[in-house]
């Protein structure tokens, strides 16, 4: 009998140690294709799911390798929450955006909590084509709206304008769903949406042009939504100097701060993305996308997967944003391109004079595409933490250069400013014949949620053109 229990226990240990060395190689290999041991042990579990032999057997293995590499399973991750603190002050006078000129023959229309209309929904209904919607700055409790004009601008005025949900939602939708007309909203803070759905957002745009100034979305299922389900060809969303913030929902999935489906373009300038659980800060099907000087840093307290996702490929611009990804990310690229498929005639992801920090110690992608794609132009770039591009088609890579944390101000704070700097660090004049346009930025990301346009061109790779002290 002792004999059969020795051969049972150099069973077991051969079993664990196979499955110990097995899922080490599987490491190596997937971080030579940018992968995490996270990742690589999350992958095992799934094939070991229905296979309780192996799975009694591989699991103390499993566990030493998580415990290692700081790998939580998704059963323990599910545990860990999301943490959502309160939003920030409402913004007074001093910090929303100036008002645009009053278009001629407009009629103004005001919201206030002393009348005569107390109501977001009242307005919504009364407002004509061409006029202007000012809302008083306070906070409006389950006032929520359907939009349904041609042409419409609405803003906080006198300071920021919150709407907070408290479980009552637009058409099972939305705190705002804006339908098919052109809409310039400014100062307006987004708070609390929920929906049966699980999708619940800020924002629902349902299609036309919707630009979106000094707004803030915060501790909503979904922060701004484009509709997928009807393609738009023709429409243009525009975020300039906004917040995106802790999108989360409570059934485990994803959450992104900013989702936008199938439309002509997006532009996004001078925003801060920050805090989306499981979801993405921005992920985007549009066919042309110019994402320009923004902050998409998920921080301590983060759950995002991509910071930035173009699932679609289309043609992007990635220039002068700081982009940083944190240790419990369940993705480990921070930047996807066509992994969905590509849908457009176009597919080319220009990416030049970005900031990229992956706190993740194990591997990691700083860039991934799909194959199928029309290539990718990488320039000027600051690669800091461990990391390489996964792109399956042409690259064209210029003067991309890897630094190390020491190199940096304060990364632990996301002051990811250069600390010192040497020949390496220098800024590359890109040739004429480079393809792309506008490669070379010329402003950068201002904290919080601005820019300053740059005096020259630049002399520093990356996001940020402040000299060391």
């Amino acid at each position: 009998m002792s004999a059969r229990r020795s051969r049972v226990t150099r069973a077991l240990v051969a079993c664990v140690i196979l499955a110990a060395a097995t899922a080490l190689l599987g490491w190596y290999l997937y971080r030579q294709i940018g992968r995490t041991p996270g990742e690589l042990l999350d992958y095992a579990d799934r094939r070991m799911q229905g296979h309780p032999v192996v799975e009694s057997l591989a699991g103390p293995a499993m566990q030493v390798l998580r415990s290692t590499f700081s790998a939580p399973s998704a059963a323990d991750r599910a545990r860990m929450g999301f943490v959502v603190p309160p939003p920030p002050p409402r913004r007074d006078a001093t910090e929303i955006a100036p008002p645009d000129p009053i278009p001629a023959g407009a009629r103004i229309w005001r919201v206030s909590r002393d009348g005569p209309i107390r109501r977001i929904s009242e307005v919504a209904r009364l407002a004509r084509d061409g006029d202007v919607v000012e809302i008083e700055a306070g906070d409006y409790h389950q006032d929520v709206a359907v939009w349904e004009q041609a042409r419409l601008t609405i803003r906080g005025v006198g300071g920021a304008a919150r709407l907070l949900a408290g479980g009552r939602n637009a058409e099972g939708k939305a705190i705002w769903v804006i339908r098919n007309g052109d809409f310039d909203v400014a100062n307006i803070d987004f708070i609390g949406a929920r929906a049966s759905d699980m999708n619940g957002a800020g924002i629902r745009f349902q299609g036309g042009r919707l630009r979106l100034r000094r707004c803030l979305f915060w501790d909503n299922q979904m922060g701004l939504v484009s509709s997928n389900d009807r393609p738009t060809p023709r429409s243009e969303l525009i975020i300039e100097d906004s917040e995106f913030a802790y999108s989360y929902v409570d059934s485990k999935r994803w959450g992104h701060n900013l989702y936008v489906g199938s439309m002509r373009a997006l532009t996004v300038t001078g925003s801060y993305f920050h805090h989306a659980g499981i979801g993405h800060l921005i992920k985007s099907r549009a066919a042309v996308n110019d994402i320009r000087y923004n902050r998409l840093t998920d921080e301590v307290g983060g759950r995002a997967s991509y910071e930035l996702e173009f699932p679609n490929g289309g043609v992007a611009h990635v220039i002068g944003n700081i982009i940083q990804q944190q240790i419990a990310t369940e993705n480990s690229a921070l930047v996807s391109f066509g992994a969905e498929g590509y849908k457009w005639p176009t597919n080319t992801l220009y990416f030049a004079s970005n900031t990229l920090v992956n706190d993740h110690p194990y591997g990691g992608s700083f860039l991934r595409v799909a194959p199928g794609s029309g290539g990718v132009v990488s320039a000027n770039n600051l690669l800091v933490g461990p990391g390489r591009y996964q792109v399956a088609d042409r690259l064209t890579v210029v003067n991309d250069v890897r630094a190390d944390w020491e190199d940096l101000r304060m990364p632990a704070r996301q002051d990811y400013r250069l600390a010192r700097t040497t020949a390496r660090m220098a800024y590359q004049q890109l040739s004429d014949t480079l393809p792309g346009t506008r490669l070379m930025p010329d402003a950068q990301y201002v904290h919080p949620n601005t820019i300053r346009r740059l005096t020259s061109v630049p002399t520093l790779v990356g996001a940020l053109q402040d000299q060391p002290p």
